[in-house]
């Protein structure tokens, strides 16, 4: 039998559970996530701080990266730095990214609907297709302004104003970077992930405008387009790393040490005799498990369910980020029974078996 998936703030089956319900916030409960009290004290909602955090850290980071493209932009033009200028593109551009993300991280918080049973979190996973667009853009462009400087090499002013500008560039982005790296990875955004990926390619940029300005210090006319071209090589290579996470995200891909954590703790609670299928998907950055677990045949069906509860209750305070999960409950075949195939036995001719027993 499947457990309730919500921690809702009604309960029909006439048990006690081991955590005490925050009824005042039933609204969190029907979207899949705490609304319950652990240790005694009422827990902040995992989900929605997560998503807090990230739009904290695309805005601060937006912040950060407008006023780099600022001080960039005044520098390039007083210059004719081409690359500086295209470098002061690079940011604005990383910069406006934090847009598409924010609306992810904000329709990613709505409830779920008949339409939509699991909620918008797929959104955010959506975003990092866009962020990469624009990292794969990026490296286009920089290779094609690298190959036109080295075609036609350009005249730059004031390099010494070009050289301070192309190093707050790159301490602007690598900052940017692990600001985004470090919270996307802290709540399970491969989104932002990406982002902060994206802003690393821009401050390699920067340092490329660097490289380049001192080939020009050192009297090597093209020494602008080449580093450009080594740039974005660079580029290229983060491009494979965001695709590579973004692209697994949205298949469904998680790392096996979490599914053995979680089949570590089903296993682990008290009258479960084994653990069968489970599946653990991410939906934006939270985690969702669908498991079974086989008890006692003998037990009655209200004390199965109690078992599939505790089951459930476990797998959502020991496995990191993980805002719901299903547990359904199978008999246990030690008596040498195989319940599933005498189902399938007894099953009326046409009628076709359910997706939980096909397998067993």
């Amino acid at each position: 039998m499947a457990s309730d998936q919500e921690h809702g703030d009604q309960h029909e089956h006439g048990h006690d559970h081991e955590h005490g319900h925050d009824h005042d916030r039933g609204w969190l409960a029907r979207l899949g996530l705490s609304g319950h009290r652990h240790e005694g004290a009422a827990s902040i909602d995992s989900a929605l701080e997560s998503s807090e955090r990230g739009v904290r850290a695309l805005w601060v980071s937006f912040l950060a990266l407008a006023a780099t493209a600022v001080v960039q932009l005044v520098v390039a033009l007083a210059s004719g730095s081409v690359a500086l200028l295209n470098d002061t593109f690079h940011n604005a551009a990383d910069a406006l990214t934090a847009i598409p993300l924010w609306l992810a991280f904000s329709i990613g918080r709505r409830l779920p609907t008949p339409r939509y049973p699991y909620g918008y979190g797929r959104a955010e996973d959506l975003a990092g297709v866009a962020v990469v667009v624009v990292i794969a853009v990026s490296a286009v462009v920089a290779a094609w302004e690298a190959l036109n400087r080295l075609v036609h090499p350009t005249e730059v002013r004031y390099l010494p104003a070009v050289f301070a500008a192309s190093l707050v560039g790159f301490a602007g982005n690598e900052l940017v970077a692990r600001y985004r790296i470090r919270v996307g990875r802290e709540i399970g955004s491969a989104a932002l992930v990406a982002d902060g990926l994206h802003a690393r390619s821009d401050g390699f940029s920067s340092l490329g405008v660097l490289a380049g300005a001192l080939g020009l210090a050192a009297g090597f006319e093209r020494a602008d387009g080449l580093a450009g071209l080594v740039i974005a090589v660079l580029i290229a290579s983060v491009l494979w790393e965001a695709t590579g996470n973004v692209l697994a995200r949205l298949m469904d891909a998680i790392d096996p040490a979490l599914a053995e954590q979680a089949r570590a703790v089903l296993a682990g609670v008290d009258g479960v005799e084994d653990v069968g299928e489970l599946r653990v998907r991410w939906l934006g950055h939270r985690l969702h498990a669908e498991a079974e677990v086989e008890v006692d045949s003998d037990l009655s069906v209200v004390a199965a369910h109690e078992i599939a509860e505790r089951a459930r209750h476990s797998l959502l305070h020991d496995v990191p980020r993980l805002a719901s999960a299903i547990v359904h409950a199978d008999p246990c075949d030690l008596d040498g029974r195989d319940h599933h195939a005498e189902l399938e036995h007894h099953r009326p001719t046409g009628q076709r078996p359910s997706p939980r027993q096909h397998g067993h």
